[in-house]
């Protein structure tokens, strides 16, 4: 038997699972009726072969509030030719849709990823960054660290769960979640300071953030804005940025700014206690900044990784995940030990826009075969963001992917990052 027979073997075996998803839900699923609409009029699980070791379908999920659409892919990351990394537009302070992401690097497929800073409302005059939540890991390279809890963005976290959490592929070609956090400090001749942050859209209240030309462009004024319970607090009034250029201080001022950062250069933002640190510091002092990000759990390291929240542990979903709020969603889970991604795209059209409970999307990739599952950006409570649940991909012989569910708002959110889906076939 092939590879890619098993493959759409596991596959349909795992989408009559979610026949009887109802008898897996338990508690939390409590009113919600079986999925259906898994097999096609001949009576077989219809799926397209996208690439080898991919495959895409579409299947209806009668849920606790109606019937929601749901579109998967399917990759096998035991096959050489397939391979699984990070979307994003080549800065953290950008966004762009997940098909023009995809396009841009020669994806087969990919879904939208972490929740984002979309807007400012709460700071006037403050410009939004576009930047994700969590970390960012691409080609092995820390991009980004984690915000404060208080600063993110996106439904309530389920208990005991932080920003650190990620989803991603280590270099043994396995997918797994773990934590993410930031491991840095700030060098000069008098001290050492604990870095705060790295290319991130909120500091932690007193600390010092470095940001690099990974940033963009954007303005970095929003870093010092709220606290680390309290995403909407005014901005802070002590506030110091200093240029580190070639290990050396070129330039100082006493708020925030913005433009292009050279590849040579460093820009430290302080607030509170980490501007007043800043204010010592000179024209010509030599500052040297190092960074890392260190996961709690595995000592593989991410080849990429991006942000988001579990809600399947081993086989369970978490305590404490909302059984009520239904929204159009997308996720992803993991299976056969981390060897096979399933990518989850509920579909935003009027008739199936009142998607699935965030428990229900936990029950739904239990169904799908995985034992870890991972939340992504896709509207939570929010209708403002639910044109963000996208999930492309391309047909046998297209040169370019296209949009498989029908993002809410009729068109596809620009987005800062997500799962791209590449082969070599």
């Amino acid at each position: 038997m092939t590879r890619q027979t098993q493959h759409g073997g596991r596959f349909r075996t795992a989408l009559a699972l979610i026949s009887t998803l109802g008898t897996l839900a338990g508690a939390a699923l409590t009113g919600a009726a079986p999925a259906s609409g898994a097999v096609g009029e001949d009576g077989r699980a219809a799926a397209t072969r996208i690439a080898p070791g991919v495959e895409y379908r579409h299947f209806d999920i009668p849920a606790s509030r109606g019937t929601a659409r749901a579109h998967v892919l399917d990759v096998d990351l035991r096959d050489p030719r397939t391979r699984v990394g990070l979307l994003y537009p080549g800065k953290v302070a950008a966004r762009a849709p997940v098909s023009a992401l995809a396009d841009g690097v020669g994806a087969v497929g990919g879904i939208n990823g972490d929740f984002f800073n979309i807007t400012e409302t709460q700071h006037p005059g403050v410009e939004a960054t576009g930047a994700p939540v969590g970390p960012m890991v691409a080609n092995g390279r820390p991009l980004k660290a984690a915000v404060p809890d208080g600063q993110r963005f996106g439904p309530a976290m389920p208990p005991g769960v932080t920003t650190r959490a990620v989803l991603g592929v280590g270099a043994d070609r396995r997918a797994r979640l773990d934590d993410l956090a930031l491991d840095g400090e700030v060098r000069t001749r008098q001290t050492r300071l604990p870095l705060g942050g790295l290319n991130q859209y909120a500091l932690p209240v007193g600390s010092v953030g470095a940001f690099t030309s990974d940033w963009g462009a954007v303005s970095r004024v929003r870093a010092t804005c709220g606290t680390d319970t309290s995403r909407g607090a005014p901005c802070s009034a002590d506030t110091h940025e200093v240029t580190v250029r070639h290990g050396r201080v070129v330039e100082s001022a006493g708020t925030p700014g913005s433009g292009p950062i050279t590849r040579d250069t460093t820009v430290l933002v302080g607030r509170e206690a980490g501007a007043q640190e800043l204010r010592k510091l000179s024209a010509g002092d030599r500052v040297q900044v190092r960074h890392r990000l260190v996961a709690a759990g595995s000592r593989v390291p991410f080849r990429f990784a991006l942000g988001g929240y579990p809600v399947l542990r081993n086989g369970a979903p978490l305590p404490g995940l909302d059984p009520t709020t239904s929204a159009v969603r997308t996720a992803a889970g993991i299976a056969d030990g981390g060897r096979r991604l399933v990518l989850l795209s509920l579909d935003g059209s009027p008739e199936f826009r009142t998607g699935l409970t965030i428990a229900e999307v936990a029950q739904t990739l239990r169904g799908l075969g995985a034992t870890e599952g991972f939340s992504l950006d896709g509207g939570g409570s929010s209708t403002l963001v639910s044109a963000t649940s996208t999930l492309v991909a391309r047909a046998p012989g297209a040169e370019a992917v296209t949009v498989r569910n029908n993002p809410s708002g009729g068109v596809e959110r620009p987005v800062p990052n997500g799962i791209g889906v590449f082969s070599r076939a």
